[in-house]
């Protein structure tokens, strides 16, 4: 590209501030340049501007959209009651988008995004960062070469702490988990869980607004399980106050010949068991360390964190740009799956705790 791609970045300070980083990956992107930052707080705006280098700054993020001619939107607040809002603007006006998780507060607004984006042939990257690490595509083809045999079920569980635990930890941290499941289950073809508070079945009167412009919530336990495309089942499950130190926050793939464990970041970290009975302990076998180099073979890459994971994912969004008929390895397919399956969950729970397809039928938000 002979110039670079103006990139504008969207914050909302004590609203979700601007994410993991979402504002400040640019400064590493040789291939594009923050021109301008939107926050309707005026010092948070002045601070960003600071942070980005960026030469304007504007209060509402609609004039930057109108006088700035953007290639890309940075959408950074981890809030998601305005990602819808700012998502449709962003279309509107042509730009391609990097943004925070979760998507979207339910599957009325993805389906408009994505809508939206395709009919304009826009791109857009999803900051799940694990998707981006070099060891989950080894893992993948390990996987495939038969490493731990067929794959038998998932298990997947949020961080669990005394805050966010259930239904919060399923929203804001489950979507990372529920997207590693895809990667090595397949689609889910249908879900059945339950939804507990105070060790009863949650009830509509439970239902409050959740944090972090989330919506409609409730549930202190969430246990779902998901029939997956490739064969497997996959479950997942978050109980307040039952986190583990270290976090157990990832996945764990078990197949007929062992197990493996990836948790979430970036580089990641992954881990193999290759005993068929699951049991290190009574069977004398040992985790291996699976890296970006093969298994046995310890990390090469840095620990550079969410800002690593975000420079992998932007310079990815950008090839998708200069070659349109590819997809960002975390598309605007990939994020609403995310909320397919978490809105799958309080879909079944409210029908009685049965299974129910998926894609769902009903778009609405289940408790709404």
């Amino acid at each position: 590209m002979a110039d670079k791609l103006r990139v504008g970045v969207i914050g909302r300070t004590g609203k979700g501030d601007f994410g993991h980083g979402i504002d400040t990956v640019w400064s590493e992107i040789s291939r594009a340049q923050v021109v301008a930052v939107a926050d309707e707080d005026e010092a948070g705006r002045n601070q960003a501007k600071d942070r980005t280098g960026a030469g304007n700054a504007y209060a509402d993020y609609r004039e930057m959209l109108v006088r700035e001619k953007l290639d890309i939107v940075a959408i950074a607040p981890r809030w998601i009651d305005f990602h819808h809002t700012l998502l449709m603007a962003a279309a509107e006006h042509g730009c391609h988008v990097y943004m925070e998780k979760p998507f979207c507060r339910n599957l009325q607004e993805a389906d408009e995004i994505v809508q939206a984006f395709e009919m304009r042939h826009l791109k857009l990257a999803i900051a799940h960062q694990t998707r981006w690490t070099p060891a989950l595509a080894v893992a993948r083809e390990e996987i495939r070469k038969g490493l731990i045999g067929k794959i038998l079920e998932l298990r997947g569980r949020g961080k669990e702490d005394a805050r966010r635990g259930g239904g919060e930890d399923l929203w804001v941290l489950g979507s990372h988990v529920l997207d590693l499941m895809r990667v090595f289950g397949g689609d889910p073809v249908s879900c059945q869980a339950v939804v507990m508070n105070n060790r009863k079945p949650a009830v509509l009167a439970d239902v409050a607004p959740g944090n972090e412009g989330i919506g409609p919530l409730t549930g202190d336990h969430i246990q779902a399980s998901y029939r997956l495309a490739g064969g497997a089942t996959g479950y997942f499950a978050s109980q307040r106050g039952a986190g583990g130190t270290p976090s157990r926050f990832g996945i764990q793939v078990f197949g007929t010949e062992g197990v493996l464990e990836f948790l979430t970041g970036y580089p990641g970290e992954c881990w193999v068991l290759r005993d068929p009975a699951w049991a290190p302990g009574r069977s004398g076998k040992a985790w291996e360390r699976l890296s970006s180099e093969g298994v046995g073979k310890p990390e090469s890459l840095p620990n550079t964190g969410l800002h690593g994971g975000n420079i992998v994912a932007v310079e990815n969004l950008i090839d998708c740009i200069v070659k349109p008929e590819l997809q960002p390895l975390c598309s605007m397919y990939d994020a609403r799956w995310t909320i397919e399956m978490i809105t799958a969950v309080f879909a079944s729970h409210i029908h009685g705790q049965v299974p129910v397809d998926l894609p769902l039928k009903d778009r609405k938000h289940p408790l709404s």
